[in-house]
C-alpha cells in the first residue's frame, strides 16, 4: 500500500519537475553569473532572454520564464550582477543598478554575455527577443541601442532615460515598451526624448500606456500590482514575441 501511494505521489510530481529551471552557470571576463533555463533547452527553438529588476533573479522573471516556456520558447534569466555581487536591499539594489545605468556599455556587455548562453541553450540565433523588467526594462533598451542581433525588445515598466551626451543612432530591432501611466520614475521628458531617439533611429516602435498603474505593476508581489493591466501587458508581449518569433 506504501507503494502505491509512493507512485502517485510520484505521478503527480514528474509534470511539475518537467517544467522547472535549471542554473546555468557562464561568465563575463573573470566575472563569474549565475543565469536560469527552462527545461526546454538544446530543443532548438525562439529564444527569449529576460532582464530581471534591479535586485536580481526573482520570482517575476522566473514565473516569466515558465510561461514562455508554455508557448514554445527556450527562455533564460540573465545574471547581470554576478556571483558574490547580488544587492540584498533596496539601497543596495539602487546603488547597483545606478553603476551598470551609468556605464552602460558593461551593461551592454552583460547583455551579449546572456545572449551568447541564450544561444549556447539551443535558442535559434536568427529567432532572438529581450524583455526586461524595471532595471531590465533599460537593459531592453540598451539591447537595442546596441545593435545586437534580436528581433525585438520588450522595456516593461522599464527606465526611459539615457545620458543627455549620448548621441541618437540606427536602432533596427523592432521596440515594444510598456509603460504604466503613474510610473514617478519616469518623466515626460524621458518620454520624448525616447520616442524623438526612436524616430531619429528609424526604429520599428510602438508605446503602450496602461491607465491609473503606478511602476511595479505586473509584479504580484509589489504593491503596485494591477491584475488586470498586467494581464493586458502580458497579452500585448505575446503577441509582439508571436509577429516576431513563430
Amino acid at each position: 500500500m506504501k507503494y502505491f501511494i509512493y507512485l502517485i505521489c510520484l505521478t503527480m510530481i514528474i509534470p511539475v519537475s518537467a517544467q522547472a529551471l535549471k542554473e546555468v552557470a557562464y561568465k563575463d571576463g573573470n566575472q563569474k553569473l549565475n543565469g536560469l533555463v527552462t527545461s526546454n533547452a538544446g530543443e532548438k527553438l525562439p529564444g527569449v532572454l529576460i532582464l530581471p529588476a534591479w535586485k536580481g533573479i526573482d520570482n517575476e522573471a522566473k514565473t516569466a520564464a515558465l510561461n514562455l516556456e508554455k508557448e514554445g520558447y527556450i527562455a533564460f534569466i540573465a545574471d547581470i550582477y554576478g556571483e558574490g555581487n547580488i544587492p540584498q536591499d533596496n539601497a543596495a539594489a539602487a546603488k547597483a543598478s545606478s553603476q551598470f545605468k551609468n556605464d552602460y556599455e558593461a551593461y551592454q556587455a552583460r547583455i551579449q554575455a546572456a545572449l551568447d548562453e541564450l544561444k549556447k541553450q539551443g535558442a535559434l540565433p536568427d529567432k532572438i527577443a529581450v524583455i526586461g523588467y524595471c532595471f531590465g526594462g533599460t537593459g531592453a533598451l540598451e539591447t537595442a541601442r546596441a545593435g545586437f542581433p534580436v528581433q525585438g525588445v520588450v522595456s516593461i515598466h522599464g527606465g526611459l532615460s539615457k545620458a543627455a551626451d549620448r548621441p541618437n543612432s540606427a536602432i533596427k530591432t523592432k521596440v515594444l515598451i510598456e509603460h504604466p501611466a503613474e510610473d514617478k520614475s519616469v518623466s515626460q521628458e524621458d518620454i520624448e526624448n525616447l520616442i524623438k531617439e526612436l524616430n531619429e533611429g528609424n526604429a520599428d516602435w510602438q508605446f503602450i500606456t496602461y491607465a491609473h498603474t503606478g511602476h511595479t505593476f505586473t509584479n504580484p508581489e509589489s504593491q503596485d500590482y494591477d491584475e488586470l493591466m498586467a494581464k493586458r501587458a502580458w497579452s500585448h508581449t505575446l503577441l509582439f514575441l508571436e509577429e516576431l518569433l513563430k
